[in-house]
């Protein structure tokens, strides 16, 4: 580098030497005794002696020049090595810190955060940047980037020269390199140690790291006024979109604005900002990367004055995923940054619809592949009174009627029923609970069909006597769902109306296996590395690979579901659906799927408050079915019927299937049996902690069955007194079946883990 600088300005001084020397030749000639032709009358030098004597003379000038320069350059190289020495190691850490950012499918930002320092420092590569930027940024700030090793030697004789001859600073003669140096010291001094300590750094750069790479640095680190730093970090403030698609008034105003950073602020002096931008472009036009009318049309583009927010998309989801996985840059989600947007506007629309202090929720995942598209957490997260902050997707609330689909399903599988089974909706009463409809009337003997297509409270929750709570709870669980109850009760008649705890999200997976034919599926919102789907922050794993419900079962809900009545002005018939409302009109959902897409809708308030005449149908249905309509695509069609599907009006069914029977209304042998035997702790597939225990036995319950019970643990009977429905077992750590047999031979079972 040195060499090249001395041989550039060895060359620059005898250029200026003989310039000087043929300048001279139109002089008047010198005598001997210095005076000139007209000094005197002393003869002249001969001219052959006068050109002798002026060649020593630029010999001697030259021979002088060279050694003050040599001179000069070792005292440089001194001043270099110093500077080199002082600097101390290359402080490449100062540039790992950007911003934390979130970004859909498509690779699309969704939403960014700042560094620890306030900054907004995104991460850029330069295949990411309009290519004319790139050519301006060469033809402006270092044309010979790729040819020099960090200090441009012409560019910085330029510079000394300029200076000499203007008494000031022309030009600094700072490569790309010298400026991410700079930046990375974070030192800005104009002094000649300043400038040297640059010079060092530069060199060290260019040892330790590629071009590319120091371009990239300086994509990342160069200032934009304020606190942005970095290209894509001023493209998206001053021009709301990526860097790839900048005009050429644009790229041109990007280039100049780290030169001054705080003087051409555009939201402070759009004026300096202006001018600097149009050097840039005449600057661009003398280097030929473009046209003087291509320069004259970006003249007129208009420099904002303002600069844009940042995006701001699934804010919820995004900062659950960084806190989740604090040690990544880039956190990459599964959604569909357009879906997400015209979702969130949806959400945002409706709930001021509905009234004041209101918010929704919506979550849009494809259930082929387990993918969540879409996922709104509140109708406005800067909306304070509405409490956007507050992530309803992901709150405990009230299902209501959302989860008679799963009853009947059970009660399907079990063959204890078919769509077209007669059941009563009358007045019953089991214990001290009494079901009321929502109407608060009655319908007298209806189907199976007509109670899950109206949604009739007092049906439901006699399939569930039967089926069992505890049996709901555990195929909840399969499905990598865990329902919840107050002070850890255990679960009751009344989940069949809403009497239990679970959020959107878990909704929407219980329906996303309902929607897959009962096989149970987890919903993630994020990619790895490989472009494979990773487990959410929020959901559970699954315990296990078991269905929800049979695929029968399931078709025969979805078969009733796909006609369920659709809101006013609505067409019915394309998906499936089921609406809920829990009690004291808290909340309203509205769920449905086709063959692809399966999508939940919330509406309520985020402190719990009751909304008069908030429904499903009429506040959560409409956001459903508008929602279905901006999932981009042709409907695909539900799952079609299996094999063993029993297509019968009720004359037609098996007797067994005609009427629906409570427990006790069986008659065998001119008896009625008793009901059938449940294991109502511990449920189907939950986890015990040995603590919890503090060592004593585990008491097994059941509900129903005719005594004596026989209980196995594993397939081995254990002790059980002939007169109860309890028993006691001591067990040890790891997993267990437990199974439990009454009198007449009917059984029941369930899988735990004890740790």
């Amino acid at each position: 580098m040195w060499l090249g600088f001395l041989q550039n300005a060895k060359r620059l001084l005898t250029l200026s030497s003989r310039g000087e020397g043929q300048a001279g030749e139109t002089l008047d000639t010198v005598s001997p005794t210095g005076k000139g032709r007209s000094g005197g009358d002393e003869p002249s030098v001969p001219p052959a002696s006068a050109t002798l004597l002026r060649r020593f003379t630029i010999r001697r000038i030259t021979m002088a020049a060279s050694t003050v320069l040599l001179i000069f350059a070792g005292g440089a190289y001194g001043l270099y090595l110093k500077a080199f020495a002082d600097a101390g190691p290359l402080p490449l850490e100062n540039a790992k810190a950007v911003s934390v950012t979130v970004v859909d499918r498509d690779d699309r930002l969704l939403r960014a955060f700042t560094t620890t320092n306030g900054m907004w420092r995104l991460p850029i590569d330069p295949k990411d940047v309009d290519p004319h930027y790139l050519k301006m940024l060469f033809a402006f700030e270092d044309k010979r980037f790729y040819s020099h090793h960090g200090v441009d030697s012409k560019a910085v004789l330029r510079a000394v020269v300029q200076m000499a001859r203007h008494g000031r600073i022309i030009s600094g003669g700072s490569t790309l390199t010298m400026q991410v140096a700079r930046l990375l010291d974070g030192r800005h001094e104009r002094t000649a140690d300043g400038k040297l300590r640059q010079m060092a750094r530069a060199i060290e750069l260019e040892r330790a790291l590629s071009k590319a790479e120091i371009l990239k640095l300086y994509l990342r680190l160069a200032p934009f006024g304020g606190n942005l730093e970095g290209v894509r970090a001023a493209s998206l403030a001053y021009f709301g979109k990526e860097p790839r698609h900048l005009s050429l008034g644009e790229c041109a105003l990007l280039v100049a604005l780290p030169q001054s950073p705080e003087v051409r602020r555009l939201d402070r002096n759009p004026s300096a900002a202006l001018r600097a931008r149009n050097r840039v472009l005449n600057r661009a036009v003398a280097a030929n990367v473009i046209t003087a009318a291509e320069a004259e049309r970006a003249k007129a583009e208009r420099i904002p004055a303002a600069r844009y927010a940042f995006p701001l998309l699934a804010p919820h989801l995004s900062e659950a995923e960084v806190a989740a996985h604090p040690a990544e840059n880039i956190i990459k989600l599964t959604l569909d940054r357009n879906l997400q947007a015209s979702l969130e506007k949806l959400a945002r629309d409706h709930a001021r619809m509905i009234g004041d202090n209101v918010s929704t929720a919506i979550i849009v995942a494809n259930h082929q592949t387990g993918e969540i598209l879409a996922e709104v957490g509140s109708a406005d997260y800067m909306d304070k009174a509405r409490q956007g902050a507050v992530d309803m997707a992901t709150a405990v609330r009230s299902p209501g009627s959302t989860l008679k689909p799963f009853i009947y399903g059970l009660a399907f599988e079990a063959g204890l029923a078919h769509p077209e089974t007669l059941i009563e909706d009358r007045p019953v009463r089991f214990g001290t609970y009494a079901p009321k409809n929502f109407d608060e009337g009655y319908h007298g003997t209806v189907s199976v069909r007509e109670a899950l297509e109206q949604s009739f409270n007092v049906p439901a929750v006699r399939v569930l006597a039967r089926v069992g709570p505890g049996k709901l709870v555990g195929r909840f669980r399969r499905a990598g769902v865990e329902a919840r109850f107050p002070d850890k009760s255990e679960p009751t008649l009344a989940m069949a109306l809403g009497g239990t705890g679970l959020t959107l999200e878990e909704m929407t997976q219980l329906y996303a296996s309902l929607a897959r034919g009962g096989d149970s599926i987890m919903l993630t919102p994020r990619w790895n590395e490989r472009g494979k789907v990773w487990a959410t922050s929020h959901l559970k794993p699954l315990v296990n690979a078991h269905r929800l419900m049979s695929p029968l079962a399931a078709w025969y809900v979805t078969d009733i579901l796909k006609d369920a009545p659709p809101p006013l002005n609505a067409k019915g018939g394309r998906f499936a659906y089921k609406t809920g409302t829990s009690y004291g009109y808290r909340d309203a959902w509205a769920i449905g799927y086709d063959g692809k897409y399966v999508i939940a809708a919330w509406v309520g308030r985020p402190d719990n408050s009751s909304i008069p005449g908030l429904v499903g149908r009429s506040a959560a249905a409409p956001m459903l079915f508008d929602a279905f309509e901006r999932v981009p695509g042709p409907r695909t069609p539900l799952q079609g019927a299996p094999a063993n599907v029993i297509r019968a009006t009720n004359a037609e069914l098996p007797a067994p299937l005609k009427r629906w029977r409570d427990p006790g209304d069986d008659p065998v042998a001119g008896k009625f049996l008793a009901p059938p035997v449940l294991i109502s702790f511990p449920p189907d597939q939950s986890e015990i902690a040995g603590a919890d225990l503090d060592g004593e036995p585990l008491v097994l319950k059941a509900d129903g069955g005719a005594l004596p019970l026989t209980w196995l643990i594993d397939g081995k009977p254990i002790p059980s007194d002939a007169h109860t429905r309890e028993a006691t077992w001591q067990p040890s750590e790891g997993f267990a079946k437990i199974t439990v047999i009454d009198a007449d031979g009917r059984t029941d079972r369930a899988s735990i883990r004890l740790r």
